[in-house]
């Protein structure tokens, strides 16, 4: 017999998946010198990475991409991904800068 899911108790889960995501956010060369902001660390079964890239990269002005579970941004945010990842839900505290 399927259970039903209660749309409340699966925000919620959610919510606590988002707060127990250990992110981690760091630089990378690319081509020419250029450099590009990393962020692994975030379930791409759980969560939409495209999604969330999608609103990083308006927030930032920037161009970017998911390439194999993780979201390449053009350009070095180190410093404000953070915070907008936290004003998405994800716990700060868990957010580790390289």
């Amino acid at each position: 017999m399927p259970r039903i899911v209660n749309p409340l108790d699966e925000m919620l889960f959610k919510e606590v998946l988002k707060e127990q995501q250990r992110i981690r956010v760091y630089i990378e060369k690319a081509r020419y010198g250029k450099l590009k902001t990393i962020i692994e660390g975030i379930d791409e079964k759980e969560f939409d990475l495209e999604d969330i890239a999608k609103k990083l990269k308006a927030k930032l002005a920037c161009g970017g991409t998911v390439k194999k579970g993780r979201i390449e941004l053009q350009g070095d945010h180190r410093d404000r991904v953070k915070k907008l990842l936290a004003d998405l839900g994800f716990s700060e505290d868990l957010i580790e800068i390289e």
